[in-house]
């Protein structure tokens, strides 16, 4: 498969392998469209067409990267691969046991990655022992978002237990306001839902059940109150949920229309596009529990024939983990550097917990990588669970039922 991928994409470029080399070039796959990731990526085209190189963007909106993973395969299939693609997770390997994705290893030796990259997220970046992504940020998944003005107007803090948000929700939708401004989408069904899971499995048990798939685990107790939290949380949400985008999710609690948020730190990239301040306009606290779910995004090159798009995967590589553009972009983006050597003198204080949790929970075990965005588990088995999340949020189906019904779909998927 490897060979016969490698191939098929080579063989729609010969008729070009001779042509004069313009500089690098490089046509780049991603699904960072709304106002804050547009403003990121913005960034990369920048720095890339200042040292020479010609961006060619091919954005795919929509379902948390599923739309633009349909577009990939059927660019592969058809033997025009991109030279970049936005992947993360197992997706990278996937993609390598395709046969699919060049070798980026000169230039990461060259910049010495490895000093510099904390070793858990190297590893996602690597397949086989060669570099073949470069990581562009860490993003924390489990935070809440709040509308300062909202909790104060109405005497709320900020939740630190399950209970205290479930009680501040209810005086909320008492006072006519949406408690949790949420999209209907089955990606953010499972954002909450690992959010919880964490919450209430703990850090162990999380990693037990999302990471390790063990299914005394995914049929216990703890499980059933991770599913009786989800129905709580289904009645906080306003009736018109469904189908909507996250970032316009956000823009409820922007503007007084909803008080929480459950979603990544590219949240705060929404808020601060929009000219929010931090502590003032928002405010910021990882959900309840202990631990710290981490989604990296990176850029996977994959192989494709011309010496100038090559220069331009390599340079794409250099600036990606470049210490400027981790900073710039990170401060845009919400997130934190995937380098440990970035001062964070710029960075906000929700960027400064973010940090400091991420070190803490590193030391603790505690640092996971999030099942929701394609960080812990293939395609397959995520999906069977997300299927049950969805099933279970959008129905009347029981605890009991949905844990039976999760303990299945994982046992099925393989």
């Amino acid at each position: 498969m490897k060979f016969t991928a490698i191939a098929a994409i080579s063989s729609i470029a010969l008729s070009s392998a001779t042509s004069a080399i313009a500089g690098p070039e490089a046509e780049v796959l991603h699904w960072w469209t709304s106002g804050g990731e547009a403003k990121s990526v913005a960034v990369l085209q920048k720095e890339f067409a200042d040292n020479g190189g010609t961006w060619t963007d091919m954005p795919v909106a929509g379902g948390g990267g599923d739309a633009a993973m349909a577009a990939l395969r059927a660019r592969v299939l058809s033997g025009n691969a991109p030279t970049a693609v936005q992947l993360k997770g197992p997706a990278i390997q996937e993609w390598y046991e395709e046969g699919v994705l060049a070798d980026i290893s000169s230039v990461a030796e060259a910049q010495g990655w490895s000093a510099v990259l904390p070793a858990s997220i190297a590893g996602h970046m690597k397949c086989e022992g060669s570099w073949c992504a470069a990581p562009v940020n860490v993003h924390r998944v489990d935070w809440i978002w709040a509308n300062a003005s909202v909790l104060e107007a109405n005497g709320i803090d900020m939740p630190s237990t399950w209970d205290e948000f479930n009680a501040a929700a209810e005086k909320l939708q008492a006072a006519g306001i949406i408690p949790l401004a949420h999209g209907g989408q089955a990606w953010q069904d499972a954002t909450v839902f690992e959010a919880v899971a964490l919450g209430i499995l703990g850090a162990n048990g999380f990693h037990k059940a999302f990471v390790e798939l063990d299914e005394e685990t995914l049929t216990s107790d703890a499980m059933v109150a991770v599913f009786d939290q989800m129905r709580k949380m289904r009645g906080y949400v306003d009736p018109n949920f469904s189908g909507r985008d996250w970032n316009l999710a956000t823009a409820m609690v922007m503007n007084g229309e909803a008080a929480f948020q459950i979603m990544g730190d590219w949240a705060k990239g929404e808020f601060m596009a929009a000219g929010k301040v931090t502590g003032e306009d928002f405010l910021c606290l990882s959900t309840p529990g202990e631990g710290f779910l981490y989604n990296v995004d990176s850029f996977a090159m994959f192989a494709v024939d011309g010496e100038d798009k090559t220069q331009g995967q390599n340079l794409l590589a250099e600036l990606i983990v470049g210490q400027n553009f981790q900073k710039v972009f990170n401060l845009n983006k919400g997130s934190i550097p995937a380098r440990t050597d970035v001062a964070l003198d710029e960075f906000d204080t929700c960027a400064h917990i973010s940090a400091a949790d991420m070190s803490a929970s590193s030391l603790s075990g505690s640092l996971l990588p999030s099942y929701a965005h394609g960080m812990a588990l293939r395609g397959a088995q995520s999906g069977a669970i997300t299927d049950v999340v969805t099933a279970h949020f959008n129905s009347d189906m029981s605890s009991a039922e949905a844990v039976a019904q999760l303990a299945k779909a994982v046992a099925n998927s393989y």
